[in-house]
């Protein structure tokens, strides 16, 4: 590791110069923190030392509530980004350890070989896998017309 090479999740920023990098005041780091949004690494003396990570996510916070979220829905929003990030790194493990198995990667008609999302969900009006409904009278053909139409509303 050179010596200008810095650990992402090792934490070396103190409060103010992490402010200053993301724009924010120190307080509004404490408030993050004390809401859960960000948990800063801290010194035997208990200062808080923020990584390159914590930096990252901060910028994250405050693009969240530029756009208008609260601090509950940034806690959501950033819970749910983790979340998917993990899983999607589990899928690519599998997605690994299938071929080596000697397992075939995709099997024909499971969902991840359907295609477009509207053919692998059949059974939706308008969609492969159920005909449209049609009025009494009127024959059966792939995209018929549909069983309640503009005309057939009451006015008011």
């Amino acid at each position: 590791m050179r010596p200008f090479d810095v650990d992402p999740t090792r934490g070396v920023y103190g409060i103010s110069v992490a402010a200053d990098l993301v724009g924010m005041d120190p307080q509004s780091l404490r408030l993050y923190e004390r809401h859960g949004l960000v948990a800063p690494a801290r010194t035997d003396g208990g200062t808080r030392r923020y990584s390159g990570d914590d930096l990252l996510r901060l910028e994250r916070i405050g693009a969240l509530l530029d756009a208008g979220l609260n601090l509950a829905g940034i806690a959501m929003v950033l819970r749910l980004e983790t979340d998917n990030s993990r899983l999607r790194a589990r899928l690519g493990q599998v997605d690994e350890a299938v071929p080596a198995a000697g397992l075939p990667t995709a099997v024909a008609g499971s969902p991840r070989d359907a295609g477009p999302r509207s053919a692998a969900r059949p059974g939706r009006p308008g969609r492969p896998g159920r005909p449209r409904r049609t009025r009494p009278g009127e024959e059966d053909v792939p995209g018929g017309t549909p069983l309640v139409g503009p005309g057939d509303l009451p006015r008011p």
